[in-house]
C-alpha cells in the first residue's frame, strides 16, 4: 500500500533524473578543458542529417573608381567552397557495478564526469591542432621530418622549422611581432586573434621583461600572479595538449576564422541499468568534424621543449 496514500519515489522514478545530472556535470568538465574549440569558428549541425557541411568562403572584393556618366564596374565574385566531413565519433564509457555504487563516496561520479569531459575535450583539441599543419600553405598529415613543415621557429618567427635538424628555438618578442606582421600582411583582422602556447613557451614569455615587469605594463601583476592575459591585443592561452614534434612543441597564432569545428552531436551523456551486469552503464560521446577555413589566417611556430 502506498505510504500516506501517495506514490513513493521509487528507483524507476528517481532514475529519470540521473542522465540529466550526469550530462550537466560532463558538459561542465568538457567546457573547462577546451582550448582550441573555444577560439575557432564553430558550426552547429545538431539535429540535422548528412555527413558533410559545405562552407562558402568568399574572397575580398575591390572598389572601383566611378567615372562621370558611365556605368558602374561590376566586381567579379571569386568564391570557394570548403567541405567539412563530419565523421569523428568519440565516446567514453564506464560500467559502475552496484556494489561499487553502494560502497563508494559520491566523489567517484565526480571523478568520472570530470574524466569524461577531459578525455573528449582532449580529442577535439588534438584534431583541431592537427589542422594547424595547413597554416601558411602547409600540408596536413605530415610525418617524420615533414611534420609542420611550414611552421616557423620561435626565435625569429620567420625561419621555417626543419624536423631533420630540429632547429626549434625559444620564443622571443621579435618572433611574436614577426608572426603578427605575417597575419597583418595577409589582411587578417586584428580582432579575434589568439595565441595558444605550450607551457614551455609560457615560461619563456614570463622571462621577457616587457610582458611582465612594472616598468613596461604598469602594475607588475604578471610577476605577482603569473597571468599575462593579452600580448599585443591577443589573448594568450596555455595548453599542454599542443603538438609535440621531435623534442619540440608547437604553438599557434591565429584568427578564429582559420579553423572550424562542426558539431553534429554535442557532448551528451547517457546511463542505462544493465541487469545482466548489476550495474549502470555510463557513456558520454560527441560527433563532430574539423577543417581549415583560411590557412593564411594562422601561423604555427615551434619552440624547444628542453627548457
Amino acid at each position: 500500500m502506498a505510504f500516506g496514500g501517495s506514490p513513493a519515489v521509487t528507483r524507476a522514478v528517481a532514475n529519470n533524473f540521473i542522465p540529466e545530472l550526469w550530462s550537466d556535470e560532463v558538459i561542465g568538465a568538457y567546457k573547462k578543458q577546451l582550448v582550441m574549440a573555444n577560439v575557432v569558428t564553430k558550426l552547429s549541425h545538431k539535429g540535422k542529417k548528412g555527413d558533410k557541411v559545405y562552407i562558402p568562403v568568399p574572397a575580398r572584393g575591390a572598389a572601383s573608381l566611378k567615372a562621370a556618366d558611365t556605368q558602374v564596374t561590376l566586381s567579379a565574385a571569386t568564391n570557394t567552397v570548403i567541405g567539412i566531413d563530419i565523421a569523428t565519433h568519440y565516446e567514453y564509457s564506464k560500467l559502475i557495478e552496484d556494489i561499487a555504487e553502494v560502497q563508494s563516496l559520491a566523489s567517484m561520479r565526480k571523478f568520472y564526469t570530470d574524466d569524461a569531459g577531459y578525455a573528449l575535450a582532449t580529442r577535439v583539441d588534438t584534431d583541431l591542432f592537427a589542422q594547424a599543419e595547413a597554416f601558411q600553405a602547409g600540408t596536413i598529415g605530415g610525418t617524420g621530418n615533414a611534420l609542420f613543415e611550414k611552421a616557423v621557429i620561435g626565435s625569429d618567427g620567420a625561419t621555417l622549422y626543419t624536423g631533420g635538424s630540429d632547429n626549434a628555438a625559444d620564443l622571443t618578442d621579435a618572433a611574436i611581432r614577426k608572426m603578427i606582421l605575417t597575419l597583418d600582411s595577409a589582411d587578417v583582422p586584428m580582432d579575434n586573434r589568439v595565441m595558444v602556447i605550450p607551457p614551455v613557451a609560457y615560461n619563456e614569455i614570463l622571462s621577457l621583461p616587457r610582458f611582465t615587469e612594472q616598468t613596461h605594463i604598469g602594475n607588475g601583476d604578471a610577476i605577482k600572479t603569473g597571468q599575462i592575459g593579452m600580448i599585443y591585443g591577443m589573448d594568450i592561452m596555455v595548453s599542454n595538449n599542443c603538438p609535440t614534434v621531435g623534442t619540440s612543441r608547437v604553438g599557434v597564432m591565429m584568427h578564429k576564422d582559420a579553423l572550424v569545428l562542426a558539431e553534429q552531436v554535442g557532448i551528451r551523456s547517457q546511463t542505462q541499468y544493465k541487469q545482466e551486469y548489476l550495474g549502470d552503464l555510463f557513456t558520454a560521446d560527441t560527433i563532430y568534424g574539423v577543417g581549415v577555413l583560411r590557412a593564411s589566417s594562422g601561423v604555427a611556430f615551434v619552440v624547444d621543449a628542453a627548457n
